[in-house]
């Protein structure tokens, strides 16, 4: 794999999306088992391949330094045995899932004979940008050509020799199975410019996904000329209703906010009713210090809470990631609401209520991909949806919102059968 096309620039991006599209076409038709094969099968070539991909992934490891990467960063970069299996694990499951394609969504018989159908089937192709984490390569393919879509990949450069190696691993494996090696592509230049060509080429590539910071989302969605699938970022409130359990708010607080801080559905913000925060608030403070998690706290939630500092107004809309969250106290379920419309990023977004009716106009208020009533912000994810894998958390609100899976990866077509008749 060289860092970059021999070909110009141009060239390169117009050939891999076309190959893509014709590959899409032949995908659309496969049946399910073909594509099970496939899957099954390459996770077997990655185990047996383990060394090979180890190989690959140690020049992108050697060349960590040279791109800043951080402690954790590098260890999200780094594969060994178990890794490449658990890799392998991911695709044995999405061999297990339904098949969406040709799924009959409606069907129904019109007064003139007419028999229509409303059927489920691929968008296409998917240009799919990620960050520099070498199993999204795998994943990403798996979940595209399994919904019926070509898939051209471009992940972080940090990662290229270990993508590189994946996909070549199941190119080989899709032309022993049956399924056109185009289907998935990995863009094979590090050139920044590239990202550019390809969000020009509307009439080969259906749908773009980028999964990264919040400048590389604003970009694609600036430049893109189809449509994209994205969020971009994660400002997930828990509020604290009137007639919480403030114990359960504690458990739920600690869970939404430090299990895991750096991910889009951990909790940046808390909310909690004026008549339960003298008792619910401190005792959630205990709970976040012992994380060492840092208060910003508005003017009411200030005075109750000694260690904390004031908030400012950035930090309401802020997605910290990381060990601070901030702070404040309402006076209504409704206000609550409000607030996280104003500054939330329609992410998810969780109440802690006994009242069926708070809980109600909470869920139908908020305007967010996912509301939990009683449950961590950190539910949100495909795998406990039931979904199995996903391709990213959507909070668009066209086609998919929400955690996208193999149903979220497709779109329907009408078929509509006759018997001859002529419209008058």
């Amino acid at each position: 794999m060289s860092a970059k096309s021999p070909l110009p620039l141009s060239k390169y991006c117009r050939q891999t999306a076309e190959a893509a599209k014709a590959a899409s076409y032949q995908l659309a038709s496969l049946d399910a088992s073909v594509k099970n094969t496939w899957l099954t099968e390459s996770a077997g070539a990655l185990i047996t391949s383990a060394d090979l991909i180890m190989k690959a992934n140690q020049r992108d490891l050697a060349a960590a330094s040279e791109y800043e990467l951080s402690s954790a960063a590098i260890d999200r970069l780094r594969l060994d045995t178990e890794r490449i299996g658990g890799i392998a694990s991911g695709l044995l499951e999405i061999a297990t899932l339904p098949d969406p394609v040709g799924e009959v969504m409606d069907g129904f018989t019109r007064p003139g004979g007419l028999q229509i159908q409303k059927k489920r089937v691929p968008l296409g192709v998917v240009f799919f940008i990620y960050e520099s984490r070498p199993n999204v390569t795998a994943d990403a393919a798996g979940i595209c050509v399994k919904s019926g879509n070509a898939v051209i990949l471009r992940g972080g450069k940090e990662a290229i020799h270990s993508s590189q190696a994946i996909v070549n691993i199941l190119a080989a494996t899709a032309k022993r199975c049956g399924v056109p090696e185009a289907a998935v592509q990995l863009v094979e230049t590090t050139d920044r410019a590239a990202v550019g060509h390809f969000l020009g080429h509307h009439e080969l590539i259906d749908v773009t996904i980028p999964r990264g910071g919040e400048s590389l989302i604003r970009r694609v969605a600036k430049e893109a000329t189809m449509p994209v699938i994205k969020h971009y970022d994660g400002n997930c409130h828990v509020y604290v209703d009137r007639s919480a359990s403030p114990e359960m708010a504690s458990n739920i607080v600690e869970n939404a906010k430090c299990q895991r801080m750096g991910v889009c559905n951990a909790c940046e913000s808390l909310l909690i009713h004026a008549d339960i925060a003298e008792r619910a608030l401190p005792l959630i403070a205990e709970r976040l210090a012992s994380h060492g998690v840092e208060m910003r706290a508005g003017k009411r939630a200030l005075e109750m809470l000694p260690n904390a500092v004031a908030a400012s107004d950035e930090d309401w809309s802020a997605e910290y990631l990381g060990p601070i969250i901030s702070v404040a106290i309402v006076d209504s379920v409704e206000q609550a609401a409000k607030h996280i419309n104003q500054h939330g990023s329609h992410h998810t977004d969780a109440i802690i209520t006994e009242d069926l009716r708070s809980a109600n106009t909470f869920t139908t208020l908020v305007d967010s991909s996912a509301v939990m009533v009683n449950a961590s912000t950190r539910f949100n994810d495909g795998g406990v949806f039931g979904l199995g894998a996903e391709i990213g958390i959507s909070t668009d609100k066209f086609h998919a919102r929400g955690p996208c899976g193999l149903r979220e990866l497709t779109t329907y077509k009408y078929i509509v059968q006759g018997s001859g008749q002529i419209r008058q």
